[in-house]
């Protein structure tokens, strides 16, 4: 029963967290946005303390009941594994706890968070690696099945890395089960430290074991010391297979306990070179971002000095302390302006590109379901007087005073009037108009950029500011 209950809660979580970044309609954001809240590290990030208490309070009660139930790449692992077991049941095996590889990957990735670099956070962070595998392998089928927009590659590095991501999980899980629950995600490393002193937890009654070897064959996680008696419960996620598998009814979940020992260490095998292979995907990807001249072969990506940052994210330091490149707010953009930076210390964080549309004052979408506080809720009023950066005029690309004919698209779509045509010949008020740029209006929506039909150099694109600006607004 403990086993069906958890099987039936874990899917329950893992096919509405997917929802999060396939429904491009924002239903699924709207009711069942709590649940990315609630996920561990976007918890701490956000300084959640109602959740992150909650959160230990369940690991102290149940065990590591999160990273069977909650965890959607947890989850996702455990279905890689019931791939392997239709290959060959019965094929897990005790392995002692590799705590030296978990404790570094543990200690580099707060050391990370600390000196903030973006993209190692984003790189080990569980649910950060569920969230773009969804946004940039699941999303786009999704797309091409159920709606009518364009499937295009947002940021190929990111792309590359989800593919890497997904295909060393599958291998470890496929192989191993929980291999990279109990050795490289930080998430359970942190979590295992509570798990320990569990109240409730898998027991094996020393009278009813035969040691068949059933529980230990059929163990995930790998836990189990079966010629001792014992059970590892910082690796044990409470899967309950153990339990349903043993035909004795020796094991049982319970309050009772016995002394646990010290579980020794052992050099690692493939755990710390599949780390390494993920690890050298990432430095990889700036290579490949750097070769990487159009998107879809539309225009010409416009090399920005400041990259723009969402409304709402404050700046580039707020966004880099807080964000773990989870990409739900890449998903959730209704305008098909944010996608994943490919820059090495900030990849698959959020930057806002103007090729397939513009920031709509009105939107705010990303703000809405940001788990973090990477991007702060903001109201649409708030977002009309945020100034994420200002339009910069090209004069040498602009059609009017390079061809001498008339454009005026970038001042027709502005939405916020910051944009004044004036005509190049002062004698000839009918004649060709370049644009001249209020600052102090321009809130970087990047409608001018969007319009602008100069190709393939933008006559007028949007700079990002580090730090956010708020619009005096008139009364």
């Amino acid at each position: 029963m403990l086993r069906i209950i958890r099987v039936i809660l874990a899917y329950i979580f893992f096919i509405l967290i997917t929802l999060l970044f396939l429904d491009f309609t924002g239903t699924t954001q709207r009711l069942f946005g709590w649940m990315a809240q609630i996920q561990f590290l976007p918890a701490v990030l956000a300084l959640n303390i109602v959740v992150i208490c909650a959160l230990l309070l369940l690991t102290i009660v149940f065990g590591r009941i999160y990273c069977s139930v909650i965890c959607p790449l947890g989850v996702m692992q455990d279905i890689f594994g019931w791939f392997g077991k239709k290959t060959r049941k019965n094929r897990y095996t005790y392995s002692k706890a590799k705590n030296w590889l978990r404790y570094t990957v543990l200690g580099i990735f707060i050391l990370a968070i600390f000196f903030g670099i973006a993209s190692l956070v984003a790189l080990l962070a569980p649910y950060s690696s569920f969230g773009r595998i969804a946004q940039n392998l699941l999303s786009p089928i999704s797309t091409y099945a159920f709606s009518s927009k364009e499937v295009w590659i947002r940021s190929l590095p990111t792309f590359i890395v989800a593919a890497v991501t997904i295909v060393v999980l599958f291998i470890l899980a496929f192989r191993n089960g929980r291999t990279y629950c109990n050795t490289i995600c930080p998430v359970g490393t942190v979590l295992s430290f509570f798990a320990r002193f569990s109240i409730f937890r898998p027991l094996i009654d020393k009278s009813k074991c035969v040691s068949c070897n059933l529980c230990v064959k059929n163990c995930k996680a790998s836990c189990i010391d079966i010629k001792n008696h014992k059970i590892d419960y910082s690796r044990c996620v409470v899967c309950g297979d153990c339990i349903s598998k043993c035909n004795k009814g020796a094991i049982s979940y319970t309050t009772k306990r016995y002394k646990e020992e010290p579980v020794a260490e052992k050099t690692s095998g493939m755990e710390r070179r599949s780390f390494i292979a993920t690890a050298s995907a990432l430095v990889a990807t700036e290579a490949v971002s750097k070769a990487q001249e159009k998107i879809s072969g539309k225009k010409t990506v416009i090399t920005r000095e400041t990259e723009i940052t969402p409304p709402g994210s404050v700046g580039m330091d707020n966004l880099t302390s807080h964000c773990t490149g989870c990409q739900l707010c890449v998903a959730a953009c209704p305008n098909n302006v944010l996608r994943p930076s490919s820059g090495l210390l900030t990849l698959m964080q959020p930057r806002a590109s103007y090729e397939r549309g513009w920031c709509h004052p009105g939107c705010t979408r990303c703000s809405s379901v940001c788990p973090t506080g990477a991007i702060r809720k903001i109201t649409r009023q708030e977002k009309k007087t945020i100034q994420i950066g200002h339009a910069v005029w090209d004069a040498g690309a602009c059609i009017p005073m390079a061809e001498g004919l008339y454009c005026g698209l970038c001042a027709d779509h502005c939405p916020v009037g910051a944009i004044t045509l004036v005509a190049v010949d002062p004698d000839d008020e009918l004649g060709p108009q370049f644009p001249v740029v209020d600052e102090d209006k321009c809130i970087g929506c990047g409608a001018c950029e969007h319009a602008c039909p100069a190709s393939p150099v933008k006559a007028i694109y949007v700079e990002g500011y580090t730090e956010h600006k708020t619009k005096t607004v008139k009364s």
